[in-house]
């Protein structure tokens, strides 16, 4: 786990929700819990600044860092994807993007690597769909200075045969299989009532499955095979993760506290 990755994670999933700031003691603090130096925290801090995830702010114990409006907008959609708190609902159509050609390849690549985050497949250069609209599209075709049309359609085909062209679905189903695995591992013998450890193991636990929000267009539960491994490896998440919570917000109250 780098720093960067490591303040993402943090931000979405403890302080968003403690007014989306933190000092920089605290910060630091945190991330030593997950063995990450104080020069790699702070070098990663002020990366995060250059980049408009982060902003300086005053604090009452000192020097912080808040979300800004951008980073917020980011955390809130990567959090309902994580959690899954939009229901799984689907009405049929896609949403189809036809793309202007972009000759600049650093920009063809930077935008293929955000609609796939964004739940996009491709099914030629230029042309993406999606079971439903993303709200980040305008932020993404501001960024790369991109025009396309939009189009919500049906298929006249069969849906399944549509997604299992567009996306590797096996490939994901294996990558479930192997993180319900290494996620059995890490959590063996973790406690409940030592609160560094449990924030600690969360956080890794958290850090995994987040990647999958580079990797899962999270499809509507009718467009996937039987015995989804996604779906079991959701509900073991969740469990999980509620398990630890309670341990591990204690340790990040203590920190934010200066205890």
């Amino acid at each position: 786990m780098n720093a960067r990755s490591a303040l993402f994670d943090l931000y979405g999933d403890h302080l968003r929700t403690r007014g989306r700031s933190a000092p920089i003691a605290s910060l630091v603090r945190l991330l030593a819990a997950l063995e990450i130096a104080a020069p790699a925290a702070r070098t990663a801090v002020s990366r995060m600044v250059r980049q408009g995830w982060l902003s300086p702010v005053r604090l009452p114990q000192g020097r912080g860092y808040a979300l800004t409006t951008k980073a917020v907008r980011r955390l809130d959609e990567a959090g309902r994807r994580i959690y899954r708190h939009a229901p799984d609902i689907w009405d049929g159509r896609w949403h189809l993007l036809v793309i202007q050609h972009i000759p600049d390849r650093a920009r063809r690549d930077r935008l293929r690597a955000g609609l796939g985050y964004l739940g996009y497949a491709a099914l030629d250069d230029t042309t993406w769909i999606s079971p439903r609209a993303s709200a980040e599209l305008e932020a993404l075709f501001a960024a790369e200075g991109v025009r396309a049309e939009r189009f919500h359609a049906g298929y006249d085909g069969e849906a399944r045969g549509l997604v299992a062209r567009a996306w590797d679905l096996d490939g994901l189903a294996r990558a479930y299989e192997r993180w319900i695995d290494e996620a059995g591992e890490l959590l063996a013998g973790c406690p409940e009532d030592r609160d560094e450890e449990a924030f600690a193991v969360r956080s890794r636990l958290v850090h995994e499955w987040r990647k999958f929000l580079f990797r899962d267009p999270g499809l509507p539960a009718t467009l996937l095979p039987d015995d989804w491994p996604g779906a079991r490896a959701a509900r073991f998440f969740d469990e999980e993760a509620a398990r630890l919570l309670p341990a591990a917000s204690r340790f990040v109250d203590r920190c934010l506290d200066g205890r």
